[in-house]
């Protein structure tokens, strides 16, 4: 694997994939954009460089590396957003509304999915994504989930629709919710706390929660990242989880337990960027980073997706994931109101 750091495939990929994520970046900085986010602009850009072949074949080896191991290093960098300190301010409730929503919202996807014939693969995916936060969760999960019958070109097409699922529907949830707003009733810190508990990803939870001003962002921002908090212990259940269902549904061999080690490093760089003195350009300058590495990683799955794949596979998907949205939105209604 590490020998294709030497190839010039893999120069050519690091390229192509860096011209992605800033092309992402700027773009998704920008009004009307802003909304979809840079990660999954980045997406769509790597997408496009399907157009023209002979790029793609000429960076096929690094293209592999780039999606799986920038991943996990944007993974880890992305723990530098989280702030211990601000998440423990907020309080027991916060945090106990994004285990209920994470657990659930899983469980519920995944649930409706299977009974819609999706696959194993891309069920929990897409349930990932919705119950989590979005295409990271997506990309966090991925790495715990063993490609089906060996098919990793399967996977990164499982991959790429389920970021698309969650991209795609939060874009209309969050219209939805700035729509229904004045219908709502809710306070400034109400309307923030759902904003952030039923949108899928950040950019979402921060376009709805900046529509009712600054304390709603702020709960906004709070309830999200509670979420985002929930990523690792979750990727390590599902991981172990899959593996048994796996093991159940194909052979009896003990395998390796699951770790997902990077989480590890997630959790390290929260904990850094919490409670090691380093200035706010600093810390802005790694998160900036880590969504540049996450931007490269999510402009390699769309150089590698398999149109016809991704189109034969998603309309059941996409059906399970808005039931689910739809139930998560009513649920956290309910809950902003009676306990905020």
């Amino acid at each position: 694997m590490y020998v294709k750091l030497f190839e010039r495939g893999f120069y050519y990929a690091l390229v192509m994939t860096l011209v992605c994520s800033i092309l992402g970046t700027v773009l998704g900085g920008l009004p009307y954009l802003s909304i979809i986010g840079a990660l999954v602009i980045s997406l769509v850009l790597g997408m496009l460089f399907q157009l023209y072949r002979p790029a793609i074949k000429a960076a096929e080896v690094g293209i592999g590396f780039i999606s799986n191991k920038f991943l996990r290093l944007g993974i880890i960098l992305l723990g530098f957003k989280l702030n211990l300190i601000d998440l423990a301010n907020a309080g027991v409730k916060t945090i106990l509304v994004a285990m209920v929503v994470v657990t659930g919202v899983i469980f519920l996807t995944y649930n409706i999915a299977r009974k819609f014939g999706v696959s194993k693969q891309l069920a929990i995916l897409t349930a990932s994504g919705t119950g989590i936060c979005g295409a990271a969760a997506v990309m966090g999960i991925s790495p715990q989930i063993k490609a089906e019958n060996g098919d990793e070109a399967a996977k990164r097409n499982d991959e790429v629709l389920a970021v698309a699922i969650v991209a795609i529907l939060g874009t209309v949830f969050t219209l939805i919710e700035i729509t229904i707003k004045p219908l709502l009733g809710m306070s400034a810190t109400q309307f923030g706390v759902m904003a952030g508990g039923s949108l899928h990803e950040i950019a979402h939870a921060i376009a709805t929660g900046g529509a009712g001003g600054a304390v709603s962002l702020d709960a906004a921002i709070i309830t999200k990242l509670s979420r985002v908090l929930m990523l690792a212990p979750a990727a390590l259940i599902i991981g172990i989880w899959y593996q048994h269902q796996n093991n159940k549904s194909s052979s009896t061999e003990k395998q390796k337990l699951p770790i997902p080690w990077f989480m590890a490093g997630f959790l390290l760089a929260s904990i850094i960027g919490t409670f090691v003195p380093m200035s706010a350009a600093l810390l802005g300058g790694l998160v900036k980073l880590a969504y540049l590495v996450l931007g490269m990683a999510m402009a390699a799955l769309g150089m590698s997706v398999n149109f016809k794949a991704f189109v034969s596979s998603g309309k059941n998907a996409v059906a399970a994931a808005s039931l689910a949205s739809v139930v998560l939105l009513g649920f956290m209604i309910v809950v902003s109101k009676v306990f905020f």
